[in-house]
């Protein structure tokens, strides 16, 4: 698969990212490396390979799930911007 000037444009454009032409080639060969990369990945045959969630192979040890720290509800509170008695208070994010 490969990615041409034209669909980097039309990508910015629904993302709403201005480009200038410059970064536009740059992104356009960035784009088609990694695609590139990820066509050599899918070649690789991996049908009789297990699944690794981790290099090493020890399990995890449990641990008692307790209250260490008690009443600290005022320290938290008070990185709050805004003041407010019972909740944490952040500005509005979305419109």
């Amino acid at each position: 698969m490969t990615i041409d000037l034209k669909t980097v444009k039309h990508i910015s454009k629904l993302s709403r990212i201005s480009l200038d032409e410059e970064k536009a080639k740059k992104l356009e060969t960035d784009l088609n490396s990694i695609f590139k990369w990820i066509e050599q990945l899918n070649e690789l045959k991996t049908e009789n390979i297990e699944p690794l969630s981790s290099i090493v192979e020890t399990k995890l040890r449990l641990r008692k799930d307790e209250i260490k720290s008690k009443n600290i509800r005022e320290e938290i509170l008070k990185n709050s911007p805004d003041e407010n008695k019972d909740f944490f208070v952040v500005p509005k994010v979305v419109e």
